[in-house]
């Protein structure tokens, strides 16, 4: 398979969309992923398993006025696309209209293809994957500390991606990824701690050293020993940065158009209105150079550009496709993200919570007593009221240092609330898609024992 030959998958993709057109159909996109990944995960030394997996799949979607209907296959045969486009014609016809569905306008579809260093020749054989989990887990036995490992992992992975529309767009681009990842145990019986690190890199130069994964994940993770229960109280809690994505997390959740437009965000009214503090701003690129969610342009053949999606506090703008901003009387942001079997919806892309001016130590220098989260259980965030809460781990704060580790959390308060209390430190991560510095907020409710 040549997961990489993007020629091949537009005129895959011309083809079927032609087929459509010849049944019947008024408009008509097509889009395709080839994709070819390897995997290897070692525990303690030995190999425990090795992937490599092959795919192909096109995603046809055909309108007949507002009704629209989406297959997919993976078998790019001429007969059976032309079968393929057979069946989307005969669904779209009995399915209910959409009066919010349909192609972008032509003078929205990107007029080039800008080149993002999307690609890295470099491949990977089995055998150097897993010299690299190896090489990862290794470094982290070597901390004292640590008696086990729940393994260590490398994967690599190469794509090719293209888009047709009857309208007259027509593009492609390729990918690679490659990963690496570490989870080790330390202390015994009842006492023992578990955590991890990981790098996820566009570029295989741009991913972090074996030593410095397994030697983080096992620091992580020997830190955590001998974890002590505390009382419920009212309090600080500052986010270190591998937690604090996930609160913008939430917000990209919130702000998204698809729940805009169901009105099922708890963030619903706010646009145009102070949601952050006035010192934060938040940024979307999707056209940054090696981003791991980067694209030259998105599930609709829209280019995208860079926003600030929070400024000054305020939020500016919903993350929107084409049929959520028709739905809302607005203009898509070009973050229509979608797969072979399913429509576009919007998604966000290189998202980056910009650092403020004081260092992690100014930051928890005035708390009193408070927690630094460094672990976090479920999922308890509802984007439909605010309401937040979460299992956590990590450390209590006391008069402004880290004095020692905690378990057996769970924080709580609403999202509204907690955003607009919000303050950050210098000390971002450059980690992929959502990028941010530590995050404190204030009047959490914290409870332990």
């Amino acid at each position: 398979m040549q997961a990489t030959d993007t020629n091949r998958l537009l005129d895959i993709a011309a083809r079927t969309i032609e087929h459509a057109k010849r049944l019947g159909a008024d408009a008509a996109d097509a889009v395709i992923v080839e994709a070819l990944s390897h995997s290897v995960d070692v525990r303690l030394g030995k190999l425990e398993d090795l992937e490599r997996s092959e795919g192909q799949d096109l995603g046809l979607r055909v309108f007949i006025g507002d009704a629209q209907a989406i297959v997919s296959t993976n078998d790019f045969t001429d007969d059976n696309l032309k079968t393929l486009a057979e069946r989307a014609v005969a669904m779209a016809k009995v399915s209910p209209p959409d009066p919010f569905s349909g192609l972008a306008a032509t003078d929205e579809l990107a007029k080039s293809i800008a080149d993002l260093d999307l690609f890295d020749e470099k491949t990977l054989s089995a055998a150097e994957l897993q010299d690299l989990a190896k090489a990862t887990e290794d470094a982290a036995l070597a901390v004292k500390g640590i008696t086990n490992s729940e393994g260590a992992g490398a994967g690599y992975t190469v794509a090719g991606l293209a888009l047709v529309t009857s309208t007259g767009f027509a593009g492609s681009y390729r990918r690679s990824g490659f990963g690496l990842s570490c989870s080790v145990v330390a202390g015994q019986g009842t006492g023992m701690e578990r955590d991890y690190e990981s790098s996820s890199t566009v570029h295989f130069a741009d991913l972090r050293k074996p030593e410095e994964i397994g030697r983080i994940a096992a620091e992580r993770a020997v830190r955590r020993l001998n974890p002590r229960k505390i009382g419920s109280r009212k309090g600080t809690v500052v986010y270190e940065p591998r937690l604090s994505r996930s609160l913008v997390g939430h917000l990209l959740g919130a702000i998204n158009g698809g729940a805009i437009a169901r009105g099922t965000s708890f963030l619903k009214h706010a646009m145009g209105t102070a949601i952050l503090p006035a010192d934060i701003t938040i940024t979307d690129n999707p056209m940054k150079p090696r981003g791991v969610r980067s694209r030259p342009f998105d599930g609709e053949g829209l280019s995208g550009k860079p926003l600030e999606l929070v400024s000054g506090g305020v939020l500016n703008t919903w993350i929107l496709d084409t049929r959520s901003a028709r739905k809302l009387g607005l203009a898509s942001t070009g973050h229509a993200s979608r797969s072979a079997g399913s429509p576009p919806s919007p998604a966000a892309t290189n998202v980056t919570l910009l650092p403020g001016k004081r260092s992690r130590t100014e930051l928890l220098a005035d708390i009193d007593e408070g927690l630094w989260v460094t672990d976090l259980l479920g999922h308890g965030a509802n984007l439909i009221t605010g309401d937040y809460s979460r299992g956590a781990a990590g450390f209590w704060i006391e008069k402004g240092e880290i004095a020692y580790p905690v378990a057996e959390i769970t924080i709580a308060g609403n999202l509204k609330d907690m955003f607009r209390k919000m303050s950050v430190a210098d000390d971002i991560e450059y980690r992929g898609g959502v990028d941010t510095p530590s995050i404190r907020i204030e009047g959490m409710t914290i409870a332990g024992r």
